[in-house]
């Protein structure tokens, strides 16, 4: 089986979220343990669950996917062999899973830090081995997903793993873990149709990877959600008054006066450019203090995770965060795709003094209504749709747009890179295009780009 056929198998017989949306999605762990009692023939660790190396587990509403490439650029730096999984991915499948680790040249030379991405070939032959598997079971694609990341993982050997939720936190296919830390970045209101209606009710599914005798962070105080996480750490028994209480396992990462310094001298120069990112970095940053305290990983000190920080997208890869993708004319994307998300850039977007185009594209589940309100006026407007079943229609959008912003510049086109080719042509070279809305817009015109580049 080739990994074309690979990935056709799998969005056959298991459509995924990006393109079904809400019906691809299968709460419960109980099929993720049975594929991984299958897959797995070894004995399980007590310590780590189904691993055989400390895993750290990181949930929230957005800046989930930054604050996971932050710790594990930060964890090789120190020399960790560090696995990664995370989702969605921008281009390619084999995003979602890859290994970042010092790669020694000599034995007096440490070396540089890079990452591999999962093989094609072991995407192929693991869809290939276990098709009975599948059908027996009948797994999501996002547990077959997950399944296939831990099994490569545990193959690679790999020192130490951080792992993003995928939706959720307490019935998502990646809480079958018990990891060494939980991460749980932020609250906000996005996938109320599966998580709940309020903040407090997603906080309840967030806090379900908070688990007895495991240290958690949280990156930001809310008094909706505090009060959940606080509950839930007192039932796990991790409840305590702040980091240099021997005692305590819960901490709020913005209520660390010590940390929060501590975290700016760290990350003077770190490549994630967003304004938005400082509140990764923090969340981050005390991740990494804690495991300092809580853990066995000696060399993680304060210059491994300056290092890290200042180079986390050359040695993890990320994409897509706030990212210039070319200098004449400047063009940014970002994949923030809620409101929550998309109101940490717009200040940002609006501070910069030029002509602005903006191609922009949604889902239709999202709370799109909320974000339109927050996108500057001041802009051409390119709406389009990615290519997905829950794409938006773009025509739908610029409707809904021009009922705000009547007299303003907009025009709708049916595809991602039409879009964009239009914003390249009407664009000159001291302007700005902005591309975002979506991961999927997103992705489609770095794919696009990468393609005119060559």
């Amino acid at each position: 089986m080739s990994f074309d056929a690979a990935l056709t198998y799998l969005y056959s017989i298991a459509p995924p979220f990006h393109q079904v949306g809400a019906a691809a999605y299968k709460p419960g762990l109980d099929t993720m343990r049975r594929l991984m009692a299958a897959l797995d023939t070894r004995p399980f660790n007590s310590q780590f669950s189904i691993f055989n190396f400390p895993v750290v587990h990181v949930a929230g509403t957005n800046g989930k996917g930054s604050t996971s490439h932050l710790i594990a650029s930060a964890l090789a730096a120190a020399g960790y062999k560090v696995g990664l999984y995370t989702s969605p991915h921008l281009v390619s499948f084999c995003e979602r899973v890859r290994v970042i680790e010092r790669r020694r040249s000599c034995h007096d030379n440490p070396g540089e830090v890079g990452f591999s991405l999962i093989p094609e070939t072991f995407v192929a032959r693991f869809v290939e081995d276990h098709q009975a598997l599948f059908a027996e079971l009948q797994p999501s694609f996002f547990e077959i997903t997950t399944a296939m990341a831990f099994c490569w993982l545990m193959e690679q050997n790999v020192d130490i793993a951080v792992i993003e939720v995928g939706l959720g936190g307490l019935l998502d296919a990646t809480n079958i873990i018990t990891p060494v830390l939980s991460v749980i970045t932020n609250i906000g209101m996005d996938h109320t149709d599966l998580l709940g209606h309020s903040l407090a009710e997603i906080a309840t599914q967030k806090a379900g990877i908070i688990k007895p005798g495991v240290p958690c962070v949280i990156g930001e105080t809310h008094p909706q959600t505090a009060p959940v996480f606080l509950s839930r750490a007192e039932e796990c028994g991790i409840l305590g008054d702040g980091l240099e209480t021997t005692g305590c396992r819960l901490w709020f990462a913005d209520q660390c006066e010590f940390l929060r310094r501590q975290r700016l001298r760290l990350a003077p120069d770190c490549e994630l450019r967003g304004d938005y990112q400082q509140r990764n970095l923090q969340t981050a940053c005390v991740a990494l203090q804690v495991l300092r305290t809580h853990s066995q990983l000696s060399t993680l000190n304060s210059p491994a995770i300056a290092e890290g920080f200042a180079n986390v997208v050359t040695y993890t890869g990320l994409c897509g965060r706030w990212e210039t993708l070319c200098n004449r004319p400047l063009t940014i994307c970002d994949t923030g795709h809620n409101s929550h998300g998309v109101a940490t850039y717009v200040d940002q977007l609006r501070r910069i003094d030029k002509r602005k185009h903006i191609v922009f594209g949604m889902v239709a589940d999202k709370d799109i209504d909320n974000v339109l309100h927050l996108l500057p006026a001041e802009a051409t407007y390119y709406f389009t749709q990615p290519a997905s079943h829950r794409a938006f229609p773009a025509v739908q959008l610029l409707a809904k747009w021009l009922a705000i912003h009547p007299d303003s510049t907009a025009q709708a086109f049916g595809s991602v890179a039409e879009a964009l080719a239009r914003a390249q042509a009407a664009a000159q070279p001291e302007d700005l295009i902005f591309i975002g809305g979506s991961n999927y817009v997103v992705g489609e015109a770095i794919q696009r780009m990468n393609n005119q580049l060559g």
